[in-house]
């Protein structure tokens, strides 16, 4: 049996050499053979250098480098279209997600689970304004979507080979990792513990710092529910009859009560009222609309430049 890892990563040097000995650690009695498999995503320093290195030493290290920088998820798709495992592992290089519960998600997976998620009780070294914002992230995901995804359950799982055939055929253009892996169903099991706080370097995935957070809120929402246009719609027909009521009553004070308005803050507060409401809901659509052509393009989600041990 065969076991894939797959990490997608960015300058992360002073990262990978403990993470490839921590990683070799936690498989070694397990009793499975293994592949590492690594998505430079366009890195600026020594990473590539590190695991040419590497893997002189270990043919079981295999690398992939961009032609640019594409993003997190596209990297992480490639690396398990490449991977040939019975089982696939993908997860971060910051070692905030410790390579110790390897031998856990492969217990699990020998059990007879085809998912096995990754649960995180505490999250040590992030500030209170992230976990409260993370956490309202997570309640408005799941208020809208088909599917509940658990809270703090993140980008560090275990797929058995057909419930990762079955992601990778779906071919969407943003697809939302977190939510497809419990979107194609089969078994799914959870294993629970602790973050740690990153080994070296500083977050690529900062919540003021980046977009990331922000784009990955939108892809959660806007991947399993259209209940934004939805509720565009209804705010529409909502702000519509309360324009058409205040129309009413002008007309109503003025012609049976004889009351004069001045007009101008009742007129500025209703056009800037319904100016908000009008950009919002074209907002919402240009989300979903930008979606459809993105798919349309037919664009590869990214363009590899080298690779070694495939």
């Amino acid at each position: 049996m065969l076991l894939s890892v797959v990490f997608s990563f960015k300058n992360e040097e002073s990262n990978l050499p403990e993470l490839i000995k921590r990683v070799r650690t936690a498989i070694t009695g397990t009793g499975l053979d293994y592949e590492m498999i690594f998505v430079d995503d366009a890195s600026t320093d020594s990473s590539l250098k590190i695991l040419q290195a590497e893997r002189k030493q270990d043919q079981r290290i295999k690398f992939i480098t961009m032609s640019r920088c594409f993003g997190y998820t596209p990297c992480v798709l490639a690396g398990l279209k490449k991977a040939n495992g019975d089982a696939v592992i993908y997860m971060d290089c910051d070692l905030q997600d410790p390579p110790e519960l390897i031998p856990q998600l492969i217990e699990k997976w020998q059990s007879g689970a085809d998912v096995v998620h990754t649960t995180r009780t505490k999250r040590h070294g992030e500030s209170p304004i992230k976990m409260l914002l993370t956490s309202l992230a997570y309640k408005a995901i799941n208020l809208f979507s088909k599917i509940s995804i658990p809270e703090n359950t993140g980008d560090f799982k275990l797929f058995s080979r057909r419930a990762l055939n079955e992601v990778l055929n779906l071919r969407e253009d943003d697809p939302f990792m977190r939510g497809l892996s419990l979107w194609v169903g089969f078994k799914q099991e959870f294993v629970y513990y602790e973050r740690e706080q990153r080994y070296a370097g500083i977050t690529h995935f900062s919540l003021f710092r980046s977009l990331n957070p922000a784009k990955e809120f939108i892809r959660g929402i806007t991947s399993f529910s259209v209940a934004p246009l939805y509720f565009a719609l209804f705010m529409g027909m909502a702000v519509s009859c309360c324009a058409f009521l205040y129309l009413a009553y002008i007309i109503i004070s003025r012609v049976f009560f004889g009351m004069h308005l001045p007009g101008w803050p009742a007129m500025m507060a209703t056009m800037l009222f319904l100016g908000g409401t009008i950009l919002f809901t074209v907002g919402v659509l240009g989300i979903y609309i930008g979606k459809i052509y993105e798919t349309m393009k037919r664009r590869p989600g990214c363009i590899i430049e080298h690779e070694e041990g495939f």
